[in-house]
């Protein structure tokens, strides 16, 4: 009787690299439409909040192309660290402390300010997150911490501190209690791209930086 063994393919099948997302999302469905139906309800409709209401209208395309834009960044800055064989995966973290750092500047800004805000906005993003790397980096180069676990801890880190600037320093002092900051001035927004949605330059700014990090 002839025995089955496994044996690692010499080439990459050509064949299997296109149909194994293509199977694996047929899967999902399938295991999907089993569990919405085991639990009572449509798996049609269950089915179409994950594969229709995303893109059924202009709005909707606006709202999956802002969700993107920062999934995109961030692969973006984690792919340049995989090459370089730094295994980073703290970028959470490294989001939020860019958020926080661009809305404590964004707060600055008054009823006066001009457009031109949005430019120390957007540098106080991108030095917040470089800064929360950089500790990994520097702990790293130092003392041979593994930027593994430091990068990761440091995503739980960073949420406690955005609790604690939404609830203490950047706290409005308006805001009954409630942590969250003052609402930002007009002249912080980045511009839109698109009028009645809410997609902005970010994601052409993404998209560049795709194109150059790719050169």
């Amino acid at each position: 009787m002839k025995r089955w063994q496994w044996v690692q393919r010499q080439q990459p099948s050509r064949f299997w690299s296109l149909a194994s997302p293509l199977l694996a999302l047929l899967l999902t469905v399938g295991l999907a439409s089993l569990l919405f139906a085991a639990l009572g309800k449509s798996p049609v409709q269950g089915l179409q909040v994950f594969f229709w209401e995303p893109i059924k209208n202009g709005y909707a395309w606006g709202e999956l192309l802002l969700k993107a834009t920062p999934l995109l960044l961030i692969g973006l800055g984690l792919s340049l660290c995989f090459r370089s064989n730094v295994w980073n995966i703290g970028a959470e973290g490294q989001f939020i402390m860019g958020a926080v750092a661009a809305g404590a500047v964004a707060l600055m800004a008054g009823p006066e300010s001009s457009r031109w805000m949005v430019l120390p906005v957007l540098l106080a993003g991108m030095a917040g997150g470089m800064a929360w790397g950089a500790v990994v980096a520097w702990l790293r180069d130092h003392f041979h911490a593994n930027e593994i676990l430091v990068s990761l801890m440091l995503v739980y880190v960073a949420e406690q501190f955005l609790g604690y600037m939404v609830s203490g320093p950047l706290k409005d002092p308006d805001g009954y209690g409630f942590p969250l900051s003052k609402l930002f001035e007009a002249a912080t927004a980045v511009p839109k791209l698109v009028a009645g949605s809410r997609v902005n330059i970010g994601l052409l700014l993404a998209l560049l930086g795709a194109v150059l990090l790719w050169l």
